[in-house]
């Protein structure tokens, strides 16, 4: 069973969180960011990835469950620090990273619905530009 939803570009995705191994990071999710709207725009240097910059955000997080190679439909967030802080999704083959070089972003969710329109929503934000998205609990 999923616990929220991420609509995006006009597709619709359920993710399940990974409590057990970021739960600090599914806590400040929770907190801060469940619920948000926003813009997702491609990455600039890490590959087939989605990605919604938050600037200097401070979610009182460190790292967690870390990867520089999320799978599509694996979502990340980099908690701040050499860059920053920032959530990923993949949609494609990914290597995270920033101008600062190689970062490993918390994984804390995954989609387990809608996988089949990632890569759509992947070409549509980098031929299109940014494309709405929200984060809604379910």
């Amino acid at each position: 069973m999923a616990d929220f939803e991420i609509l995006a570009g006009g597709y619709t995705f359920k993710a399940v969180y990974h409590e057990d191994m970021a739960p600090e990071t599914v806590a400040a999710f929770k907190k801060h960011l469940l619920g948000l709207k926003s813009k997702i725009i491609h990455v600039r240097w890490s590959g087939q990835a989605g990605w919604i910059p938050f600037g200097d955000l401070d979610l009182g997080i460190g790292h967690e469950n870390g990867t520089c190679y999320p799978l599509p439909g694996e979502i990340v967030i980099y908690p701040g620090g050499k860059s920053e802080t920032e959530l990923l999704i993949g949609y494609g083959y990914v290597n995270f990273a920033s101008k600062a070089g190689q970062l490993p972003g918390n994984h804390f969710a995954t989609i387990v619905e809608g996988n089949e329109n990632l890569k759509a929503l992947g070409e549509k934000f980098l031929w299109e530009g940014a494309q709405d998205i929200e984060f809604r609990p379910l």
